[in-house]
């Protein structure tokens, strides 16, 4: 962080943002190492060669507000890390 922008780690690359842009959403530390894992499992999936559906999807989940998947989110990011063989 510095002293008016800091540079923002995001499932789609990295972006140096000014700090009155920045919202806190309160999360406990064990609830922003979740959004870590959620990031870094899309991250190793989406690539700008995917079909538009499902860059789409991946896009939709890396924007989530929360810090966790629903049970059907899970499965589908699941299925796509399966079919797109990117499970490490």
């Amino acid at each position: 962080m510095g002293e008016f922008s800091c540079t923002v780690k995001t499932w789609d690359g990295e972006y140096a943002v000014g700090s009155q842009h920045l919202k806190s959403y309160d999360y406990l530390p064990a609830e922003c190492e979740q959004i870590k894992e959620i990031s870094d499992r899309i991250n190793r999936v989406y690539s700008d060669s995917l079909e538009e559906t499902v860059k789409n999807l991946l896009q939709l989940l890396g924007k989530l507000n929360r810090p966790y998947l629903t049970a059907v989110e899970e499965k589908l990011l699941t299925l796509l890390e399966s079919e797109y063989g990117r499970i490490p």
